[in-house]
């Protein structure tokens, strides 16, 4: 079936929405031509979603096969790369996710908006997408920030997150475990965008953000009703300026 899984809207119209100077999101509505089949192979193979130990995601993960990877890499590089200041990539990696975790179960590190951007290289740039795999937008799009902070106070503040428990980060800083989904001392959120079946929304994984989850109660680990998303990373070497 992986060859019928995936296939993208052959004519898409990308729309950028500025949401504060220099921090802008691509969207694309109904970008998949048929965006069920990801639902319906997320629900058969519901038995591989699991937490995933190599990062913050608050919820579980299942790798996509290749070939979903290859197309969705062939869309970013026929329809984005270039409008995310991008030359070529380097480096693919996408998932089929779900958040799932109540709010007080949450560590440090998954209670304030998060970037994907550490370990990259001078000449290097990573950009992200989240492909939205359900109908009720009340379980919620993704907001974006920027620090209020110094550049240091923020990388400490980051630092701590991953290194300290819950309950002495609190102590420390005044974040309490939860989903992050307004602005506070640190961060000022410059804009949500909501949450529509199959739309996709693009955007430099620098800026700082996180799934706006305002509603955690209705979260589920059932794909056909739960937050089911395809999140896209792409590691790209940067366009000469």
């Amino acid at each position: 079936m992986t060859e019928e899984l995936v296939a993208f809207n052959p004519q898409p119209r990308v729309e950028e929405a500025e949401l504060a100077p220099g921090v802008s999101v691509l969207v694309v509505d109904d970008v998949l031509v048929h965006p069920e089949r990801l639902v319906d192979f997320a629900a058969a193979h519901r038995e591989a979603l699991q937490p995933s130990p190599h990062n913050a995601y608050p919820g579980i993960q299942f790798p996509t096969p290749d070939l979903v990877c290859d197309r969705l890499g062939d869309f970013f590089a026929q329809h984005i790369r270039s409008r995310l200041g991008a030359r070529r990539t380097q480096r693919l990696h996408a998932r089929l996710s779900m958040v799932t975790l109540p709010p007080h179960t949450l560590q440090a590190r998954q209670s304030i908006p998060h970037r994907d951007s550490q370990g990259l290289d001078a000449n290097e740039c990573i950009g992200a997408s989240v492909l939205y795999l359900f109908r009720n937008a009340d379980l919620g799009g993704t907001s974006f920030f920027l620090p209020k902070k110094t550049d240091l106070e923020t990388r400490l503040l980051v630092h701590d997150s991953s290194t300290m428990t819950a309950v002495a980060f609190e102590q420390k800083h005044g974040i309490a475990p939860g989903y992050f989904t307004a602005s506070n001392d640190w961060f000022e959120c410059v804009g949500t965008l909501r949450a529509q079946w199959n739309r996709m929304i693009f955007y430099d994984g620098n800026i700082f953000h996180s799934g706006h989850v305002g509603n955690p109660s209705l979260l589920s680990e059932d794909p056909r009703h739960g937050r089911l998303t395809l999140n896209g990373f792409f590691t790209c070497t940067r366009r000469a300026s």
